[in-house]
Parts: C-alpha cells; sequence; structure tokens
C-alpha cells in the first residue's frame, strides 16, 4: 500500500498521508510522495483545489519520523526533505492555486507546519497542534518559525514555540490558525462545502487572488497597491484577459450560474 494516497474528484485532488500506524509520519519516502503528488496538482489545469489529510483519523500528521531520523544518525539512509519542503509544501511558494487541510487528531511539528503552509484549515474538535521541537533538542525547521508568528502575533507565537505545548482547535480557531472547527465524522461534507465554494469561482481569480496575497506580503501597503495597478501580478493580467472574465460577466446578466473554462 502506497504512503500517499492521491484522489480526483471533479476539479478537486486529495492528497492523503496513509500511514496511520506511524501517526501519519512524515519519512523522506512519505515526502518525496506527496511533493511529487502537488507537482502534478500544479500541472494540471482541470484541478483547481487541493485537500491534504491524514489517514486513519486519529493523526493529520505526527510531524517527521523519529525512527527514520534515528536510523540516519546511526548510519542508514540519510533523512531529506524534497526542495519543496515537508510533505513537499512548506517551501512551495510558487503554488497558486488553493490547498486545504483537513486535520482530524494530531498535527504536530512538521504535521503542523504543512498545516500552516496550506491556505484553509479545518480541524476536527479534537484535534490538536503543537511544536514540539525543542523536546528532542530541535527547533521548528520547516517554516513554523516563521509562519506562526505571521499568522497569530509575536506573543501567541512564541508561547507555543517555547512551550512545545498543544492548543486544540477551539484555541486554533481563536487564534486564527484555523477556519473552522469540524465536529467529529463531519469531516467529509464539511470539506464538500468549501470544495463547492472554492470551485464555484473562477479558477483563474483564485491563483491570482493567491499569488497577489503572497507577494503582496512581502511589500509595503502602497507598494503592493502601486505594483497592482501598474500590472504588477502577472496572474491578475493573465486573468483580466481571460475567457472567465467575459464568461463571468455574461452569466451576471443573464442571471445564470457561469461555467468556468480555467483560461
Amino acid at each position: 500500500m502506497s504512503k500517499v494516497l492521491t484522489h480526483i474528484d471533479g476539479h478537486v485532488l486529495t492528497v492523503t498521508i496513509n500511514r496511520p500506524e506511524a501517526m501519519n509520519a512524515l519519512d523522506p519516502e512519505t515526502q518525496t510522495l506527496m511533493s511529487a503528488a502537488f507537482d502534478a496538482y500544479a500541472a494540471d489545469d482541470a484541478l483547481w483545489v487541493a485537500i491534504v489529510r491524514g489517514a486513519g483519523g486519529r493523526a493529520f500528521s505526527a510531524g517527521g519520523d523519529i525512527r527514520a531520523m534515528r536510523a540516519a544518525l546511526e548510519g542508514g539512509a540519510p533523512y531529506t526533505t524534497p526542495p519543496t519542503g515537508y510533505g513537499g509544501l512548506t517551501s512551495r511558494f510558487d503554488l497558486d492555486k488553493p490547498v486545504i487541510a483537513a486535520v482530524e487528531g494530531i498535527a504536530m511539528g512538521g504535521g503542523f507546519e504543512v498545516a500552516m503552509a496550506c491556505d484553509l484549515v479545518l480541524a476536527t474538535r479534537a484535534s490538536s497542534f503543537a511544536l514540539p521541537e525543542p523536546r528532542i533538542g530541535a527547533v521548528a525547521y520547516a517554516g513554523g518559525m516563521h509562519r506562526l508568528p505571521r499568522q497569530v502575533g509575536m506573543k501567541r507565537a512564541m508561547e507555543l514555540l517555547l512551550s512545545a505545548r498543544s492548543i486544540g482547535a477551539e484555541q486554533a480557531a481563536e487564534w486564527g490558525l484555523i477556519n473552522e472547527v469540524v465536529e467529529e465524522g463531519g469531516m467529509d461534507a464539511a470539506l464538500a462545502r468549501w470544495c463547492a465554494l472554492l470551485c464555484a469561482n473562477a479558477p483563474l481569480a483564485l491563483r491570482a487572488t493567491k499569488a497577489a496575497v503572497r507577494d503582496g506580503l512581502a511589500l509595503p501597503l502602497y507598494e503592493a497597491i502601486r505594483r497592482q495597478d501598474e500590472g504588477g501580478y502577472p496572474g491578475i493580467e493573465a486573468m483580466r484577459s481571460s475567457r472567465d472574465v467575459i464568461e463571468g460577466v455574461m452569466a451576471f446578466n443573464e442571471k445564470r450560474a457561469p461555467v468556468w473554462e480555467g483560461r
């Protein structure tokens, strides 16, 4: 059985970490397979939304595979991470399509960092989040030290980073780390609802929005807006000249649902 499963339903790709016996820990093979799955997602214009989740219901991902790390320290196969980062996502800064994390159970260390690298996060009520790396003498290498303060503010970020403690889904939602707390057994329905919301929108508009938000955050506000006004975001310019813009205007005037082509 593959350590990573993929499934396509219409315009939605689901990538499932399939190591429930290891709490979906991310060993090098798993990460390579995830990276390949997201490479394929990025390249396929027919795919508009991706979901990443963990098999088994007990864990989204416990993070890096400690046994694989120990084996590497003892002279075994090296513990490697793909250039795209943990889970093929944490260092993937050129993916303009939306990714939803579906957290059921624990999201620890690299697993939490994968979730933070997604655009939307849903979590069941019993889920928990932590960056426990200091307890094994390490740090949150996969972007956690940098994403967390940007997402929740410095004091809250330092609380988690320095204490290594866990927080539950409700607190994570209060802090802005997740978008929705889902009741147990309700994740599939919640994902279907969110995917329907996203897929009702023009895919090029979603891509243009994600790219502009990401790139604009690295700039002062006035410069981010000026760059937009001067045509400095390629995704927005591609959207402006697309067939979907015409379809959107026509559908609105004709009081019907648009039929998006993604071009």
